[in-house]
């Protein structure tokens, strides 16, 4: 599908940039809502985003604005704000019948809902779909090759909106399976702070290999619980992310556990953050869900107690000596 139909994009963070300029390269016009006035400033006049993707040049066919009836004739929205405030993003898009890409990873806080429940609720006439997998915003925004998940419920609006944004180095491989993509990239933000909390500590690649490897059976026993696909889990949005996240620095909750680590205390590392990190609203959030469903997720508890300002020696010491288990 092509042409010069309108893109909307709702948030004007890293990751809301990068996927602006996926659509501009795609051959679209880019309408970006962002909240900040001098993100708004920047790309309309100097094509680009100095406060959040620095030193990238953007497309001219990029147009920022802070008036949500600017997106009125968008054909898809890309909606890139943070999960907990996805809904109230969302309260102004309530009347909108073009189809939503939600391109946030985690669970609402309170309600316990995947965002796509959460669009559903604040956008009912809208069809929805999610967007999520391995994807670090400044590779994605300098065109370098990226691979996605793109479900929806429905396989045919899967298929079109993929076709959409895709180009020979963003390429999209869509997907039914909804909440299989969004667990995924709610679970791996969790993980990936642990992993971080490894290197910070001086654990050694051993270490961090067992954590991934442990933490995706975790991320599976959850995903499976709330009705994922085993398939999806250990695709692009589950198992891909998770990999990427958990081996760099470049990945924001990887950055917080890798302080975390090496005794800087979390509220610290939190307070001083320009951009979010998103697991660490995720993990509290997460550690409920697993409860509700019977899921024992150990890391994501530990995570939630290190987040919590638990010592990093004592937590470590805690979960290695958890009593010994079959591998499942």
């Amino acid at each position: 599908m092509s042409g010069p139909e309108t893109i909307g994009v709702v948030g004007g963070g890293a990751w809301g940039t990068a996927l602006a300029q996926v659509a501009a390269s795609a051959g679209h016009a880019v309408t970006l809502w962002a909240r900040e006035a001098e993100v708004v400033a920047g790309i309309n006049d100097a094509h680009e985003n100095a406060v959040f993707l620095p030193g990238v040049a953007l497309s001219p066919a990029i147009r920022a604005t802070q008036e949500w009836s600017d997106l009125a004739d968008a054909r898809a929205i890309l909606v890139v704000t943070p999960a907990q405030h996805m809904r109230g993003a969302l309260a102004n898009l309530s009347a909108h019948q073009a189809p939503l890409i939600l391109c946030s990873k985690g669970i609402e806080a309170g309600t316990l809902l995947p965002l796509h429940e959460v669009a559903r609720q604040a956008v009912p006439g809208a069809p929805i779909a999610v967007l999520s997998g391995p994807t670090f915003a400044h590779e994605v925004a300098a065109g370098l090759p990226t691979a996605v998940t793109l479900a929806a419920e429905d396989a045919a609006l899967a298929a079109e909106l993929a076709a959409l944004i895709a180009q020979p180095t963003f390429r999209p491989y869509a997907s039914t399976d909804v909440i299989g993509a969004e667990i995924g990239g709610a679970v791996k933000n969790v993980l990936a702070i642990a992993c971080g909390v490894v290197d910070g500590a001086g654990l050694g690649q051993n270490a961090r290999a067992a954590l991934i490897a442990r933490g995706f059976a975790e991320m599976t026993r959850f995903g499976l619980a709330r009705g994922a696909r085993a398939e999806t889990l250990a695709g692009l949005s589950g198992l891909g992310d998770l990999v990427l996240t958990c081996s760099s620095t470049s990945s924001r909750n990887f950055s917080l556990g890798r302080g975390i680590g090496q005794g800087t205390p979390a509220a610290s590392l939190l307070e001083n953050r320009l951009t979010v990190a998103e697991g660490a609203h995720t993990a509290p959030v997460l550690r409920e869900a697993a409860a509700q469903a019977g899921v024992d997720m150990p890391i994501t508890q530990a995570v939630c107690r290190l987040l919590e300002g638990a010592p990093v020696a004592a937590t470590i010491d805690a979960l290695l000596s958890r009593p010994l288990r079959s591998e499942a």
